[in-house]
């Protein structure tokens, strides 16, 4: 009976070493790109420079005492207003209620010349849509993310992302490692990313739920990036190895 042999690095040609790592490179920057863009979109909402829990907490919870909309001019998005009397109007507005006449006149102005070229589902649906009455209505009222906002982000988030695990794990399978251990590893990110998704819809409910928000996306970033940094390692180095001994 003849063993079946299984590909690992060692058994493919130069060209499709170069193609997977460029891939898996490329995947790489564009995840510390996606990173950033966490960043400045989640960090200051609690009127303090830098990321923190609470910046979770008042993304997808909402703040006490505060809307998401005036947490957010009084913190990261203060420096993007052309003229600081701005932030008073909508304050003001937000305090009387919020109405959509004195929207119209007064707030669409400003966020339209300040804040829709970012803040428009088609640039980023991440970020909360400042481009109608209704969607600026959301997050001028106490409360976090929406629960129709939520289900937008998350099903983008699902279908993108799983198919950059999957590539990165087939890739990532090549590798000259125990075989319980490849299979471990390549369900870890994708468990990762499901408890992720999950955990915003919790953290909308329970506050506390952010520390898993941050704890899941931080290990299915951490577990791609291992498996990104290993398949390169033994494509270019351990398998020459192998193959030279």
């Amino acid at each position: 009976m003849v063993k079946e042999r299984y590909t690992r690095f060692k058994d493919i040609s130069v060209s499709e070493r170069i193609l997977n790592t460029v891939f898996l490179l490329t995947i790489g920057l564009g995840y510390l790109a996606a990173l950033a863009n966490m960043y400045y979109t989640h960090q200051g909402l609690d009127g303090k420079a830098g990321l923190s829990v609470e910046d979770v907490v008042i993304s997808y919870h909402g703040s006490n005492n505060q809307t998401r909309l005036g947490t957010a001019i009084n913190g990261i998005m203060r420096s993007n207003l052309r003229y600081m009397s701005d932030k008073d109007v909508i304050l003001q507005w937000i305090q009387h209620g919020a109405d959509e006449p004195e929207y119209n006149e007064k707030i669409a102005p400003i966020l339209n010349r300040d804040c829709v070229i970012c803040h428009t589902p088609s640039v980023n649906p991440s970020l909360p849509d400042l481009t109608h009455y209704a969607t600026v209505f959301e997050v001028a009222h106490a409360g976090g993310a929406t629960i129709p906002t939520l289900v937008r982000v998350s099903h983008i988030h699902l279908f993108g992302i799983a198919f950059i695990l999957f590539f990165i794990g087939k890739i990532f399978l090549l590798c000259d490692l125990n075989v319980y251990v490849k299979r471990v590893a390549v369900v870890i990110p994708f468990a990762a990313m499901l408890l992720d998704v999950v955990s915003w819809f919790i953290t909308k409910e329970i506050s506390s739920f952010a520390y898993v928000v941050i704890f899941s996306g931080a290990l299915m970033g951490l577990s791609m990036g291992l498996q990104i940094l290993l398949s390169i390692y033994q494509m270019w180095f351990y398998s020459r190895k192998i193959t030279d001994s």
